[in-house]
């Protein structure tokens, strides 16, 4: 079932609710550049275009299927004019959500580190600039989908990363403290909509983006899932104001 905004749920700060972490999903939770790249070269060889290499999906991925493709046109010096795009967009969705994890793989450590927080009693949620059916077929297929209260995508409630309302919506929907909330993602973007909503965010550095994640100033920077705990330890430790009263975990 589709999430929707719940701004009622919004204003019901702290009221005994879960602190939250709030995952982007491509890049960060799961190395989707196989099976995304790999649809757009099917678009693009059908359009009679250069198939695009998997080593440049650092900087096409991360804002969207409709970006991706912009991008993959982009690359070859075509512009897309919007009903064009439109239709190619509709076509690359359909053959994505066919092959959706083909060659698609949690990064390592990503499960142990969802159980070891949900035992802790921290709510966990997806907050992704996919499509929310994409995003809910992907995780499915991963195994994980059951593991996050609320998945929600650019189409959920019609605005899309950077812009904050998504952020907080996810937040209601899981029923997530905004309080005690903090975004874990792999780029630019994530961290925009982090600073926006004025929460922590912690970037992986080996998700997708053109220059190293450190230039954008996220509050910790981890290489390996196993290091999410203490870098959300250190957080709470360091902001107890923004982030409530719980002791770190």
């Amino acid at each position: 079932m589709a999430c929707r905004p719940s701004p009622r749920r919004l204003c019901l700060v702290g009221m005994g609710k879960p602190p939250i972490l709030v995952f982007d999903l491509d890049g960060t939770l799961a190395d989707t550049a196989g099976d995304l790249i790999g649809t757009l070269n099917v678009v693009l060889v059908e359009e009679g275009l250069a198939p695009v290499p998997l080593a440049n999906a650092r900087k096409l991925i991360g804002a969207g299927a409709k970006a991706l493709i912009q991008r993959g046109f982009g690359a070859e010096g075509r512009h897309l004019p919007p009903d064009k795009l439109e239709r190619l967009y509709a076509r690359f969705i359909a053959r994505y959500e066919d092959r959706i994890a083909d060659e698609t793989r949690l990064f390592p450590g990503v499960e142990a580190s969802l159980d070891r927080f949900a035992a802790a009693g921290y709510a966990l949620a997806v907050c992704t600039n996919k499509l929310e059916r994409s995003s809910r077929l992907l995780l499915a297929a991963l195994g994980v989908k059951d593991r996050f209260r609320a998945i929600c995508g650019q189409d959920t409630f019609k605005v899309a990363k950077p812009d904050r309302r998504i952020f907080d919506y996810t937040i209601a929907e899981a029923g997530g403290d905004p309080a005690q909330a903090i975004m874990i993602g792999d780029s630019a973007t994530d961290i925009e909509t982090a600073r926006a909503a004025r929460a922590p965010v912690v970037a992986v550095n080996f998700g997708y983006t053109d220059l190293p994640i450190e230039n954008f100033g996220p509050d910790r920077v981890i290489s390996h899932f196993d290091e999410l705990w203490d870098a959300v330890a250190a957080l709470r430790s360091a902001a107890p104001a923004m982030l409530g009263a719980l002791p770190p975990p």
